[in-house]
């Protein structure tokens, strides 16, 4: 999330209830050849004309699609970054996001959170923060050898928010716990849906990877239970009066560590610089997060500044790291829990057949010879945890580094990832009852056994709700009817014809936004998390509306008028008015609750009816006549051996089939396994790899502390994370 993605999060999976995180593709993804290709732009069949021109290579297409579909949405976002005051910069991106979701190009669904749970482990003992990876870390989870009573989670909570930011919460929580009877453990086991796809913590912006990878080295800050940023790496630091500039003063002793726990040597200044450059070198999908950030990003990125000492991150001795900013970021503190300040040390990773300089890296992968990051021992460690098994699909352990350098202040001592394949619905909840793991949320299904059992009232709780966002993407430029890296796999069985009338339909505005008011998204939702709890996770909003509020007064233009918000008001409320302003019937901000969550917003067949008869009419000028005698099918793929997927899925085309009144088909595509349709999506490298019509396995949490997190992932040119989801870039 949640590729964050935990960008910021970042890219995140929703397939069994899992998270990971993308942070954006910042590279120019390679093009590949797909199966099953669809006409050329501007071909006809039965008279109808696509609606990209001919002729066009795919960066061309790309670039007119997008225009097309988010224009509008760019150059008000972009005008936003500009903006004088950080409340100006919040109003403006709050007005660009209205835009985006005019466009219903990816459409909010739910959020992580909401939904029951229960287990050993206690409530707000990890980083419960927005944005970044440290929710990842598990030193200091308090776990218990009993399943921990839902009215004892509820003290905790309740003592957390009173004792939030004393620095007093672990101790009084295990006190807690202790006078209650239960006995604290210093191990944890938990359950894994997705394999890591590598273990280098700079080259990577998917959640699945970072949330194993974030447990084996340190940063410079890290955020604590109570969610205040602390001192890791970095004893102390300084900001410069004009913003620019910032300072890390580095705690001496630190010790690099093979997979063996052998001494490499110390962490040095030098290790944060070759990480940055490193992270940029590869081109891993997160050198987004600094471009036009950091001095010379961007110009290092684009090959204009070959030379990297020229970029703003030095050391300035072994054990100061010097970080100079193009310009004041109101947000760069809260950047540094993410993989792209990650340190590596040089010698470790040339040993693993690593270069640096953007040519010399892909030459030093093209030579066959380099091994960084590949499995867990071709890693540098300086965290608290070393690898000691990790298992293919079965198990991950993670052991205390005997020479991590805060080793007497982590509680668990051994962690055990154990894999979940998610076919059955209720195994996570049996392993729980069978202290094979130590906690889980609970699907339908599991909801149900557990009532069965009598076990709900005494142990179950709902978590929170959290700042990742889940996507139903619409695919406006497909290109690809099969999976790119098997094409016997996940493949279509549109027509020509269907495949052509789908084009002209998706790239309509209104024939989207009838999809997207056409979904049931309560009932929808339930399927996962049950009838009971099927309203707490639905979010409508892509940013959260209460990530963030005006630090001051702010005035904007909504439409040529002026409006004037006061300090505190709300992102959310800001959305909402540019909506109504625009008179699209979506709500998306709950005023009275503060928040974009806990009510359907989108759902409305009379609505989803008027925006389709008004797609009808326009699509006719493309040959395009749509009818329930002639539908437009859409490919939606489904891993069906999972129950809730399936059941979601039948949701989903059911409600949509019966609120377009049979003008659209919804086409289940069966996925034989959850890699499949992964691989559908989740992994494609660009657009068009992007094997559906709709997709719904991924979404998105922030990187950071402003919600220029959320809204750059659907940038342009290669540099939005999500926007290859729509089928471009």
């Amino acid at each position: 999330m949640e590729k964050h993605v935990t960008k910021s999060l970042s890219l995140i999976l929703a397939a069994a209830m899992a998270t990971a995180t993308l942070a954006g593709c910042g590279a120019k993804a390679p093009t590949s050849s797909t199966a099953g290709t669809a006409q050329t732009s501007g071909s006809t069949a039965e008279g109808m004309v696509a609606p990209v021109p001919a002729d066009m290579d795919y960066d061309a297409e790309s670039a007119f699609v997008y225009d097309a579909q988010l224009g509008e949405f760019k150059a008000m976002l972009d005008e936003a970054k500009e903006a004088g005051t950080q409340s100006e910069r919040f109003a403006k991106m709050a007005l660009a996001e209205a835009k985006m979701l005019e466009s219903a190009t990816l459409v909010p669904q739910s959020t992580r959170g909401g939904n029951y749970t229960m287990g050993r482990v206690a409530k707000r003992t990890g980083p419960t923060v927005y944005w970044g990876t440290d929710q990842e870390r598990v030193h200091n989870l308090i776990v218990t050898t009993e399943m921990i009573k839902a009215e004892h989670q509820d003290e905790l909570k309740k003592m957390w928010n009173k004792l939030k930011g004393t620095g007093t919460y672990e101790a009084k929580a295990a006190e807690y716990l202790q006078k209650n009877g239960y006995t604290l453990k210093d191990t944890y086991a938990k359950a894994y849906y997705t394999e890591p796809k590598t273990w280098d913590a700079t080259r990577t912006p998917f959640r699945t990877d970072m949330s194993a990878i974030v447990n084996t080295y340190d940063g410079l800050v890290e955020y604590d239970m109570e969610n205040e940023l602390k001192p890791a790496l970095a004893e102390s630091w300084e900001v410069s009066d004009d913003g620019l500039t910032y300072t890390f003063h580095l705690r001496k002793g630190v010790k690099w560590v093979d997979a063996q726990g052998r001494e490499l040597g110390e962490v040095k200044a030098d290790d944060f610089v070759s990480g940055m450059q490193h992270m940029m070198d590869s081109h891993g999908g997160l050198e987004y997060l600094v471009d036009g950030v950091l001095v010379n990003a961007h110009e290092y990125l684009a090959g204009d500044v070959t030379d990297f000492t020229q970029v703003g991150v030095k050391a300035a001795d072994d054990y100061t790291v010097v970080y100079t900013l193009e310009k004041p970021t109101s947000y760069f503190m809260t950047m540094l829990g993410y993989g792209v300040f990650a340190p590596i040390n040089r010698e470790y990773f040339k040993s693993k057949g690593g270069d640096f300089g953007l040519d010399a890296f892909q030459a030093a992968v093209d030579s066959g010879n380099y091994t960084y990051g590949n499995t867990s021992n071709d890693i540098a460690y300086c965290g608290p945890y070393l690898v000691t098994n990790a298992t293919a699909e079965n198990t991950i352990v993670f052991e205390a580094n005997p020479s991590y350098w805060n080793k007497d202040n982590i509680r668990l001592k051994k962690v055990v990832w154990k894999f979940n394949d998610d076919k059955d619905p209720t195994k996570a909840y049996s392993d729980v009852k069978a202290n094979v793991i130590d906690g889980t949320g609970l699907k339908a299904a599991a909801t149900e056994a557990c009532k069965k059992d009598g076990l709900f009232d005494e142990y179950v709780t709902v978590s929170d709700t959290e700042a990742a966002t889940y996507m139903m993407y619409m695919n406006v430029n497909r290109k690809a009817y099969a999976n790119v890296n098997d094409s016997t796999k996940v493949a279509s069985a549109m027509t020509d014809e269907q495949k052509l009338a789908a084009d002209i339909a998706m790239f309509n505005p209104h024939f989207r936004m009838a999809l997207a008011m056409g979904l049931d998204a309560g009932s929808y939702n339930a399927q996962l998390v049950g009838e009971d709890l099927k309203m707490t996770s639905i979010r409508n909003s892509f940013t959260p509306g209460n990530f963030v509020t005006l630090p001051e007064e702010a005035t904007v233009s909504i439409n040529g008028t002026e409006k004037t918000y006061p300090a505190e008001t709300y992102y959310g409320q800001i959305v909402q008015d540019q909506l109504d302003a625009d008179g699209v019937k979506i709500k998306v901000w709950d005023a009275e609750n503060m928040t974009s969550d806990g009510f359907v917003g989108w759902y409305n067949p009379e609505n989803a009816m008027e925006e389709l008869n008004k797609a009808i009419e326009e699509v006719k000028q493309n040959g395009l006549e749509i009818s329930p005698e002639n539908p437009v099918h859409l490919d939606l793929p489904v891993f069906m051996a999972s129950e809730s997927d399936a059941n979601r899925a039948n949701v989903l085309k059911q409600s949509i089939e019966a609120s377009l009144q049979g003008n659209v088909v919804i086409d289940i595509v069966e996925c034989a396994d959850s890699k499949d349709l992964e691989d559908a999506g989740y992994f494609i490298e660009s657009g068009e790899q992007a094997n559906y019509s709709i997709y719904n396995v991924a979404g998105w949490g922030p990187d950071y502390g402003d919600p220029q997190t959320y809204l750059d992932a659907v940038q342009d040119n290669y540099s939005g994370s999500l926007t290859m989801f729509l089928g471009m870039y």
